[in-house]
């Protein structure tokens, strides 16, 4: 697949779900992005805004199968994974598989359930793999979780340890919609939902053959030292405790090629690495303003700094 095709299935996902999260284009073009790098999307934002609707949306697009599951304290390891029981009718154990066994989970308030189950979700997430009683069984691919939390809410919850939340691809946050894309919800929803009658845009064999052909797009030496130039600066900044890992640099790049792809090139720019930095990066650093109100040392504008004062490479 080139990079023309890739921008076209690119842009016909994000027009097919824009019919239903309305006013969020870039938002969606960042979990294309995620999608075709392989990896996965922690959504931290407030309810009602449509976590549960995008990632439904995004399925339908392109013909996968899609599961929720609702993070609850008492959700165990098993009730995602699957179990082995004893069947009485087969006079054996039979392996039951969980709702992890699919194309795209929502992963619903991930951050209220304990450290154990959460776990279990992150080992599926890191080797698309899942070992019960011994066994190891393959996920199906493409395979994309969209882990949702809430930020405003922490009695009850054990939220993500820094470790954990480094695996994931990208950070976001919907946020409210525009004042006219609140408006164009309110008609399009009148009475009925239009995510009822989406179809599918492409299937899931063309994501992972796009998947595939985006590991291709070039990043030339110059733009490799750029992208290791900025994780490096994570590391030595006074304004950052722990720094991006070897992880989030090489998510950067895949990133930056996937970003490239859907507009149609076949090589990387310093632009692409700019466009993706920010979601790709403000999750995996812990400042030293951590606990304090300061808003101009937030994570997200430590990152922009970063990004703005590292020289960009020049032929």
């Amino acid at each position: 697949m080139e990079a023309t095709d890739i921008k076209k299935t690119g842009e016909s996902i994000i027009e097919n779900v824009g019919r239903v999260i309305f006013g969020k284009t870039t938002e969606i073009k960042y979990i294309v992005t995620a999608l075709l790098s392989g990896g996965h999307i922690l959504l931290d934002d407030i309810p009602g805004t449509g976590k549960t609707t995008l990632a439904k949306a995004l399925a339908k697009s392109i013909s996968a199968d899609c599961k929720r599951i609702q993070f609850t304290p008492d959700l165990l390891p098993s009730d995602i994974t699957g179990i082995n029981f004893y069947s009485q009718k087969e006079n054996e154990f039979v392996f039951r598989r969980g709702p992890i066994f699919t194309n795209i989970i929502i992963a619903d308030e991930i951050n209220r359930t304990t450290p154990r189950t959460q776990s279990a979700l992150l080992e599926c997430m890191g080797e698309q793999q899942a070992t019960i009683d011994g066994e190891t069984y393959k996920l199906e691919a493409p395979f994309f979780v969209i882990a949702t939390q809430n930020p405003i809410e922490s009695q009850g919850t054990f939220p993500l340890p820094e470790a954990q939340t480094d695996r994931f691809f990208m950070k976001l946050k919907l946020g409210y919609p525009p004042k006219e894309a609140e408006a164009a919800v309110l008609d399009e929803y009148a009475d009925v939902s239009p995510l009822d009658s989406l179809s599918p845009v492409c299937s899931k064999e063309d994501i992972i053959a796009a998947t595939e052909a985006v590991r291709k797009i070039k990043v030339s030496e110059l733009m490799r030292r750029y992208i290791v130039d900025i994780a490096s600066s994570t590391r030595s900044s006074d304004r950052v405790r722990l720094g991006v890992s070897p992880r989030g640099t090489l998510a950067l790049m895949r990133a930056a090629q996937a970003w490239a792809a859907l507009d149609g090139r076949e090589f990387a720019l310093p632009d692409d690495v700019k466009a993706v930095a920010v979601p790709v990066l403000s999750h995996r650093i812990i400042s030293n303003s951590q606990n304090t109100i300061r808003l101009s040392d937030s994570n997200e504008n430590i990152i922009r700094y970063i990004v703005d004062t590292v020289p960009v490479p020049v032929k």
